[in-house]
């Protein structure tokens, strides 16, 4: 197997890997992953068989000044993006060359963030079992809350009484491009309530709308005047739908607007999809779980879904 660097005139190549893989998303794109090229030092490997066909591509970035890999540190997971056909002894092979290859620049660690299994549309896991044989450590384990839509579980009482609610005050439903203003309910809430900011601006939001705009949607309920008084932003990711962000307004919810867009949502929109994943639910790596975030989200019928990382000393690969 040969190991190349990632390069931008190979970025076709990539993206296509991620697209047939048995694991990737849209997030791996490099058109997704390079709108903030300009924070990290990429280090990203591709991996070729011995008929140089791409079997596998890693997400990398490097803090050359802490001798650190993270893959990736940008982005929710990351991990090894495989082919289709790649067997487990490649991937044995791969993930050993490219540790070999990130401590002979000097890295001592490589952090690791492996794709939740609720996004493989094949089976993914043996970069896992790599992690076990190399006495990796589980550094941080999130716990997010993911619906199992093909028998989900029944909505609480509160949750269909909100929705009933949503539906009397004449609250409706659509789909926007512009994320404007529901941006603003959202950083409103996320400053008075959590001290934070969102991840992305409002036009890095319009922006990788712009590149994917099948794949992230932005879903808005109003209220009889016209106004938004809840939304979210969703990653559809195939089998698998993500809310990236979800938020609403006093108004919103008062009237059980949010309620009222998720069974939306889960009734109309994705209802022949299998996962609807509302995201994590733990700070701190994990240590800390916001009990009323976990309540909410499991009413709806989600139940726990692990976002790992993983480190590894690369002393053993050099």
């Amino acid at each position: 197997m040969e190991i190349k660097k990632y390069r931008k005139e190979l970025a076709e190549e990539w993206n296509r890997l991620v697209a047939e893989s048995k694991n990737g998303t849209f997030l791996l794109n490099r058109n997704y992953m390079d709108y903030h090229a300009d924070r990290f030092t990429d280090a990203s490997l591709m991996m070729y068989d011995e008929k140089q066909r791409l079997v596998a591509v890693l997400p990398a970035n490097y803090e050359a000044d802490i001798a650190t890999v993270y893959s990736h540190h940008g982005l929710t997971y990351g991990g090894l993006i495989m082919s289709r056909h790649i067997s487990t002894l490649q991937v044995m092979e791969a993930m050993t060359m490219a540790c070999r290859h990130f401590a002979s620049l000097g890295a001592t660690k490589i952090y690791y963030r492996p794709i939740p299994y609720i996004y493989n549309r094949y089976p993914s896991q043996e970069d896992l079992f790599f992690l076990f044989r190399n006495h990796a450590t589980l550094e941080a384990r999130n716990l997010s809350q993911t619906i199992f839509i093909p028998d989900a579980i029944k909505m609480n009482e509160l949750r269909r009484r909100c929705i009933k609610k949503s539906l009397k005050a004449g609250n409706t439903i659509s789909e926007q491009r512009d994320v404007t203003d529901f941006w603003h309910i959202l950083d409103h809430n996320l400053r008075e309530l959590h001290n934070v900011i969102p991840v992305h601006s409002i036009d890095e939001l319009h922006l990788l709308m712009s590149r994917f705009p099948d794949v992230i949607r932005l879903f808005v309920v109003k209220n009889p005047q016209g106004q938004i008084i809840a939304g979210t932003v969703i990653y559809d990711m195939g089998p698998t739908v993500h809310t990236q962000y979800i938020s609403a307004n006093k108004e919103g919810k008062a009237t059980g607007a949010f309620d009222h867009l998720i069974s939306y949502l889960l009734s109309s929109v994705y209802a022949d999809r299998t996962y609807f994943d509302f995201g994590v639910s733990t700070e701190k790596g994990g240590n800390w779980l916001n009990e009323g975030l976990t309540f909410q989200k499991e009413s709806f019928g989600g139940r726990g879904v692990c976002y790992d990382t993983w480190s590894l000393n690369l002393s053993d690969f050099r």
